[in-house]
């Protein structure tokens, strides 16, 4: 993008110049027409939906053509905003650390409001932002835009329609019932998969448990502590204390290192 800027800056001097020169040429009486440069290519609309397949849900850029929200779509724009590049005089990549992590900041806000809930609410949820920006032609062209989407992951590596309406999906208090997570066997089996709590399950994250925010990852008293409190909150669902069953869950690697200082209990959730 810079160069493109300094492009133009050069284009726009050589234009005043021309024809200044220290010989007699007499000057031009033609009108001369100021270089401008092309406009950017426009932002996708802010009230969009998509049917996307679970991978391109992951892509950082997408060009796929919007379909009506009133038909079959697995995502949907919440919001389209600016990215501000421009940091102590300097030009950013569209794709640079920095930017990414303010749309992240900036998407995330954006789904809660939409969403509603508390916050308990949401980490338990299936429903989660995705975002996109620009691609390097397009931000080379001057485009800054982001795009915020929101998406239902219903099953392994698959994404679920979303309902045409979308405001407040969990601010019902049955909402963890559909868009809840839940499992198809215990975490510690190996047929363990993450599902929906609208598909057949028979394991559910009841709760989330912080974590201490100094703790090292998988650190064992952390871990020992947070499973304590597990199995608390399972005796106090089940109806015999004596078959207790119950597993915490640490959050994986990359979630850790981005933030994220809490992990999931299950317990078995056989209706």
């Amino acid at each position: 993008m810079r160069r493109r800027l300094l492009a133009t800056t050069c284009a726009l001097l050589l234009a005043a110049v021309a024809g200044c020169g220290g010989d007699d040429t007499q000057p031009s009486t033609t009108p001369r027409t100021p270089a401008t440069a092309p406009a950017p290519p426009a932002a996708p609309s802010a009230r969009a939906c998509y049917d996307l397949p679970f991978q391109a849900a992951l892509e950082p850029t997408n060009d796929a053509t919007p379909v009506p929200c009133t038909t079959r779509h697995t995502t949907q724009t919440l919001y389209v905003g600016q990215l501000d590049p421009l940091v102590d005089g300097h030009l950013l990549a569209v794709d640079s650390a920095r930017l990414q992590n303010q749309v992240a900041r900036t998407c995330r806000a954006r789904t809660e409001d939409r969403l509603g809930g508390d916050e308990e609410t949401r980490r338990l949820s299936r429903l989660a932002p995705v975002w996109f920006s620009p691609s390097l032609k397009q931000s080379e062209a001057g485009a800054l835009w982001f795009r915020c989407d929101l998406v239902y992951v219903a099953g392994p590596n698959e994404l679920a329609p979303l309902p045409a309406r979308t405001h407040g999906l969990l601010a019902s208090p049955k909402a963890l019932d559909r868009f809840g997570t839940c499992a198809t066997a215990s975490p510690a089996d190996r047929a363990f998969q993450r599902v929906a709590c609208a598909r057949k399950h028979s394991w559910r994250a009841r709760a989330s448990i912080d974590l201490p925010a100094k703790a090292r990852y998988l650190d064992k008293a952390a871990g020992k502590d947070a499973d304590a409190r597990c199995r608390d909150i399972d005796a106090g669902l089940a109806a015999d204390n004596l078959r207790l069953k119950w597993s915490f869950e640490w959050p994986t690697k990359e979630q850790w290192a981005s933030g994220q200082r809490y992990g999931l209990c299950w317990t078995p959730d056989p209706a």
